[in-house]
């Protein structure tokens, strides 16, 4: 494994890194054959790098791969443009240091970082245990409720309780033993629309049931 630098190019990382991209990874031969065709400045460039990491090892270029081709930015020149009035306009240069590493693949392989033992003793153990059968959570148990208290019936505010009271109704027991014609008689005095028989009659029902599940 060999590598190569060169520092302070009067180049854009940004324009810079689509080319390095492009290489990584790649056979020295044929990206130096690519990068001789590629219009940009950023491609002669980094072919010179990549044959002076090859020729640092002593290798052939069809010999190994570029395993790393790093650019990273470098200071930024700064300078300035006369500009109407007596102001001036700041123009930034940036600047690049491009690293490539090159290296044969039974190199690579050789020097690939172990993997934590720690971590791999970890592995093993979770998959020898056997994943604990999950437990069905348990059900809520409802809780009991007053049943004198008509507010439990959808559409029951304090107003209609009152109504109901003074017609003697009292409890969700009441309501749930009235007869139909019980219920024409209270439709037509208070005027609940039908409430009694299409909805409170069967919620009454399972208010009673859900407190004789509990005792």
């Amino acid at each position: 494994m060999s590598k190569a630098t060169l520092k302070f190019i009067r180049l854009s990382p940004t324009k810079a890194r689509l080319i390095a991209r492009e290489v990584q990874g790649m056979n020295a031969e044929l990206a130096l054959a690519s990068l001789e065709f590629m219009p940009n400045k950023a491609a002669g460039i980094i072919s010179k790098v990549i044959a002076s990491a090859v020729a640092n090892g002593d290798y052939e270029p069809e010999e190994v791969s570029i395993i790393s081709c790093r650019v990273d930015k470098g200071p930024v020149l700064r300078r300035f443009r006369p500009r109407a009035r007596g102001s001036a306009s700041r123009i930034l240069k940036p600047t690049s240091h491009i690293m490539v590493e090159v290296g044969t693949v039974v190199e690579t392989k050789k020097e690939a970082p172990k993997k934590d033992a720690k971590k791999e003793a970890k592995k093993e153990v979770k998959k020898e245990t056997p994943k604990a059968e999950k437990k069905a959570p348990a059900k809520k148990a409802a809780k009991s409720v007053d049943l004198s208290d008509l507010k439990l019936l959808s559409g029951v505010g304090p107003a209609m309780e009152k109504k109901l009271h003074a017609e003697g109704i009292t409890t969700i027991n009441q309501i749930a033993e009235m007869t139909t014609e019980q219920i024409a008689e209270l439709d037509a005095k208070i005027g609940v629309k039908g409430k009694i028989e299409d909805t409170w009659k069967n919620e009454a029902n399972e208010l009673i049931k859900n407190n004789e599940k509990e005792s």
